[in-house]
């Protein structure tokens, strides 16, 4: 039998010699989810054994890791917004950077009908029903199973009576009987260019779904298909936010510009890196 400390020392050891990222966390994170314990475990109780099965599942779960395989998908959960989600291979791993497109519509537009497009785990509709003060909200992706993932997210936060679901590409899965009734429109869609992805760290390139990667040659490629026809679907006065990639705050207002949208502006993300283009109907 081993015990905890020496697990977590070991665990950290076999994902640093893969060069793995935050090797120590994910090790220690990854004990934790095991064992059922806390990151206080560690200094509490550094002696207590591990069982049989607690460390075969632990070295079976390390041995993913290793192969760099996101330890959010592993463990199947992964925090946004100060709210837990579920998420497996089918949808992005929500990150911090995403949370700075919630942060602008809770503070610019916290209210009316919402809808989100390529929702992935639906953590932006989500979030923003249970932050904001929406009625209602629509979410579209084109992955079946993604949807799953985040109707599950939806009633995990009660929330199934107020975020309705519909699988299609873009608009084109929305009733047409919607154009024209939505306050704020908020999407997070691929934008990476394709070239660039096989270049990615491992956790993205090889696992993460490239349908939700994916933004053309150019990255820019959903922006423009958003754009051909947001106006059809937003209120007046309504507002959109995207979220896009550090190089792409200009050529996506440009854009905005272009269909007729006002007051465009780009805000920044933690790093100061543009990351959130939002403009309102004209």
């Amino acid at each position: 039998m081993i015990d905890y400390a020496h697990a977590a020392l070991e665990g950290e050891k076999l994902l640093a010699a893969a060069a793995v990222p935050d090797a120590r966390t994910d090790a220690r994170l990854l004990l934790e989810y095991v064992c059922g314990t806390d990151a206080s475990t560690i200094y509490r109780e550094p002696g207590r054994s591990l069982s049989g099965e607690e460390e075969e599942r632990y070295a079976g779960l390390l041995e993913r890791r290793r192969k760099r395989e996101p330890l959010q998908y592993i463990t199947g959960r992964q925090y946004f917004y100060g709210l837990e989600f579920e998420v497996d291979s089918s949808v992005l791993v929500p990150r911090a950077d995403t949370e700075v497109l919630a942060e602008c519509v809770l503070e610019k537009r916290p209210e009316g009908r919402l809808l989100d497009l390529c929702t992935g785990s639906g953590c932006i509709p989500v979030s923003l029903l249970k932050k904001g003060k929406f009625t209602e909200a629509a979410a579209t992706d084109l992955s079946a199973e993604a949807l799953r993932v985040a109707e599950r997210n939806a009633e995990r936060h009660g929330l199934a009576e107020r975020l309705h679901f519909y699988e299609g590409d873009l608009f084109g899965a929305l009733p047409e009987e919607l154009k024209g009734s939505f306050d704020v429109l908020t999407s997070n869609p691929p934008y990476i260019e394709s070239g660039v992805i096989p270049g990615l760290m491992p956790e993205v390139a090889v696992y993460e779904p490239h349908m939700a990667l994916d933004g053309g040659g150019d990255g820019l490629v959903f922006y423009r298909r958003i754009l051909e026809e947001a106006g059809e679907w937003l209120a007046p006065g309504g507002c959109i936010f995207l979220e896009i990639g550090c190089g792409q705050g200009a050529p996506v207002s440009a854009m905005l510009q272009e269909k007729g949208f006002t007051e465009i502006r780009v805000r920044k993300d933690y790093a100061s890196l543009d990351r959130v283009v939002c403009g309102r109907r004209g």
